[in-house]
């Protein structure tokens, strides 16, 4: 059958389209700039998330039994996800901070049979407390980081022609890392617990989830920053 046909309105023409799903693009852009670094352009993400919506077009295939929103949802989140990243606006040392960050908690967990504190690691890096948080400052909000970057991405099932071949496969290790990182997030100091659930399962901001805990927002950014670098030393089998 004829691919035009069978996708219907899919496949109209490029300019009616867009306007047909730019909302869409639209409202994933400002989903994701309320969760960003300030320096990342509203407009950026949209030319993005348009390839990523064309994309989309090309390759869905309602057999395979997603709508076409899911489906392209996927693909305009992922496009912007990846323009982020091929910037590579962060500076070396940042890189450098957050490798050496989850270090000295692995080392110190060891040492110490318990998850340690801000200031025994910021001793253990040969840091003040205030430089510690800066740094994690830096980790956190000077780059995108998030479950994604943990080891398993939603983009993973976001391919037409991996989707065959590879869910059945794909689909045991997200449940495994899934039952990993939830044992993982349980052993979490109770208050990085809170904002993680408070940021990926309530999607509130920093500012809104600094009013609900009563710190600033920039330290609910150590914090957040904080309890990933934690998960990134807790699965580390994953991770590595």
């Amino acid at each position: 059958m004829n691919k035009a046909l069978t996708y219907g309105r899919y496949q109209e023409s490029p300019h009616a389209f867009i306007e047909r799903y730019s909302s869409l693009v639209k409202r994933i852009a400002h989903h994701l700039m309320g969760r960003l670094p300030p320096n990342i352009l509203l407009e950026d993400l949209i030319q993005a998330g348009m390839i990523g919506l064309l994309e989309a077009q090309q390759n869905y295939d309602p057999s395979k039994g997603a709508s076409f929103e899911t489906f392209a949802g996927i693909r305009i989140r992922g496009a912007m996800l990846d323009d982020i990243r091929r910037g590579d606006w962060v500076p070396r040392s940042v890189y450098k901070n957050s490798r050496r960050i989850t270090e000295a908690i692995t080392i110190l967990e060891g040492e110490l049979g318990r998850d340690p504190n801000d200031q025994e690691i910021a001793e253990h890096l040969e840091m003040t407390l205030e430089q510690y948080h800066q740094a994690l400052n830096d980790v956190n909000c000077g780059r995108l980081i998030g479950m994604d970057d943990l080891g398993v991405s939603e983009d993973a099932v976001a391919s037409e022609e991996s989707l065959e071949e590879n869910l059945p496969f794909q689909g045991v290790v997200d449940d495994n890392f899934s039952h990993s990182l939830a044992d993982a997030i349980k052993t979490l100091p109770e208050r990085e617990a809170l904002v993680l659930s408070l940021y990926y399962d309530e999607e509130l901001n920093l500012k809104e989830i600094g009013a609900v805990i009563g710190v600033s927002e920039s330290r609910v950014c150590q914090i957040h920053s904080q309890a990933m670098q934690r998960l990134r030393s807790k699965l580390k089998v994953w991770t590595a």
